[in-house]
């Protein structure tokens, strides 16, 4: 799994966080991460990305804006023809 632990204006730090087994048996490891390369990870892996609690209420929501932006575009495509031109 992946956590986005904390930002330190302007970087973002994140724990990658595995379970590894060799012939001693399984133990978790945490490693510190570029938060790019750990989401990487774990979408291509289809493992869970979390937030600390710390840092979730730090950041700005920015859940109007990114309605916003997908109202838009379901606007844009809308005006778009089946052939793909625009409607006048």
């Amino acid at each position: 799994r992946v956590v986005i632990t904390e930002l330190r204006k302007p970087t973002y730090y994140a724990r990658l966080i595995l379970k590894v087994e060799n012939e001693l048996g399984m133990k978790i490891v945490e490693l510190d991460a570029r938060p790019s390369d750990c989401i990487a990870l774990a979408i291509a892996n289809k493992r869970p990305i979390y937030v600390s609690a710390t840092l979730f209420e730090e950041v700005e929501d920015m859940s109007e804006l990114l309605d916003q932006i997908n109202q838009a575009r379901e606007d844009s495509e809308d005006s778009q023809g089946e052939s793909g031109e625009e409607k006048v």
